[in-house]
C-alpha cells in the first residue's frame, strides 16, 4: 500500500525541537546506525536518538568530534567512506557479522555544490556520495535492517528542486556540469530511494522515510561556498553569523535534526512509509514555481516537494539505475 503524500497533522512545526519530537520517547535496546554524525545535523540526531536510550553506531570519514560530543552516551564508531565501495562493504559486513540488528539507519551524510569529482566507478561525486554510497550501505546492511523491522531515513532537502534525476546522464558525462544540479539530482535521488525502498522492504517490516530538515548553515554542508554567497542567499549576516527564520526553513541544528528523528522514531508514522516529510509532518505535492533557477538560497521561502521527487515510476526506474551503478544487487 502507498502511503498519502499530504501532512497528517502531527502538531509540530518549523521551529520544533528533536527534543520536542522525542518527548518522553525510549528507545532503550535500539541500535541506530547514523551516517555523518561527526558534525552538523547527523551529530544532533546522534545525540538525540542516544539520549533517549538508542545504542548509536556512527559512520562517518572522520569520528574525532563523535566520540567527544558522544561522551557518556552508549555509541561505537566506524570510518567509512561513502565514496568508496570497498569501505562501505567493509564496514557493512563487519556490522552484519556481529548478528545485531538495526532498527534505525538514519542516512545524514552528505556534500553540498561540489566541484566536479567522481569515485572510482566513475560516478559524480555528489551523486556518489549523497545517494549511491547509501543505497550500497542499506543494501549491505539488508539482513540487520530486516532482523530489526528497521525505519530507513533518508536526508533529502529542498533543493531537490534545482533538478530531476537525469536517467540518460546521470554523472554528467554528455551535459555541463553544475554543482547545484549535481546537488539537487543527489537529494532527488534520496527522496525516490525512500520511496522504492519503502514498497519493496514493508513486506519484510521495514519503512522507509525522506527528511527535509532545512536550510542549517552551522554543518559542514557549507565548505564549498563563500560568505559573500550565504550572505547573498539571506543565510547568514555581514559578519557571518546564521540567520534562524524557521519559517524560512533557516533552522538550528536542533530544529533540522527534528525531522529525520521524528521519522526515525515517531508512533504518528506507524503503518505509513516511502513519503518526503518536512517540518516534522508529511509534506504536501506542489508545483514548480517560476522559472527554473540555480542559485542558493532560491528555494528557501517555499515547502512541499516536487511530483518527480515522489514518483513511484521513477523510483522503481532508479532503483534499477543504482544497481547498475554500483555493481549491487538489492532486494
Amino acid at each position: 500500500m502507498t502511503t498519502a503524500q499530504r501532512p497528517i497533522g502531527s502538531g509540530f512545526d518549523a521551529s520544533s525541537t528533536t527534543k520536542d519530537v522525542l518527548g518522553s520517547t525510549d528507545l532503550t535496546g535500539k541500535i541506530a546506525i547514523v551516517t555523518g554524525a561527526n558534525s552538523g545535523l547527523g551529530l544532533q540526531t546522534a545525540l538525540a536518538l542516544g539520549s533517549a536510550g538508542a545504542h548509536i553506531v556512527v559512520l562517518d570519514r572522520d569520528t574525532t568530534n563523535a566520540r567527544s560530543a558522544l561522551a557518556g552516551i552508549s555509541a561505537e564508531y566506524a570510518t567509512m567512506d561513502l565514496s568508496d565501495p570497498a569501505s562501505v562493504d567493509a564496514v557493512a559486513g563487519e556490522f552484519v557479522a556481529s548478528g545485531r540488528p538495526v532498527h534505525i539507519l538514519v542516512e545524514s551524510a552528505g556534500i553540498m555544490a561540489a566541484p566536479l569529482g567522481r569515485d572510482s566507478r566513475g560516478n559524480e561525486l555528489q551523486l556518489s556520495i549523497n545517494y549511491l554510497g547509501h543505497f550500497q550501505l542499506a543494501a549491505r546492511l539488508w539482513p540487520a535492517l530486516r532482523a530489526g523491522s528497521a525505519r530507513v531515513v533518508t536526508l533529502t532537502s529542498l533543493g531537490h528542486r534545482h533538478s530531476p534525476v537525469v536517467f540518460d546522464d546521470p554523472n554528467f558525462e554528455h551535459r555541463e556540469y553544475d554543482p547545484w544540479a549535481g546537488y539537487g539530482q543527489s537529494k532527488t535521488a534520496m527522496s525516490l530511494f525512500a520511496v522504492e525502498l519503502d514498497r519493496r522492504g514493508q513486506e519484510y517490516g521495514v519503512r522507509a522515510f525522506a527528511a527535509h530538515p532545512g536550510s542549517i548553515v552551522a554543518t559542514g554542508l557549507k565548505q564549498y561556498l563563500t560568505t559573500e554567497q550565504l550572505v547573498a542567499a539571506g543565510m547568514v549576516d555581514p559578519d557571518g553569523d546564521p540567520i534562524l527564520d524557521p519559517s524560512k526553513q533557516l533552522k538550528t541544528p536542533e530544529q533540522g535534526a527534528a525531522t529525520p528523528v521524528w521519522c526515525a522514531t515517531s508512533p504518528q508514522l506507524a503503518g505509513l512509509g516511502g513519503v518526503y516529510c518536512e517540518d516534522c509532518d508529511v509534506a504536501d505535492i506542489v508545483q514548480p514555481v517560476g522559472s527554473d533557477t540555480t542559485e542558493l538560497g532560491d528555494f528557501n521561502d517555499l515547502d512541499g516537494v516536487l511530483p518527480y521527487a515522489v514518483d513511484p515510476l521513477q523510483a522503481e526506474r532508479l532503483w534499477e539505475l543504482s544497481e547498475k551503478l554500483t555493481r549491487v544487487r538489492f532486494l
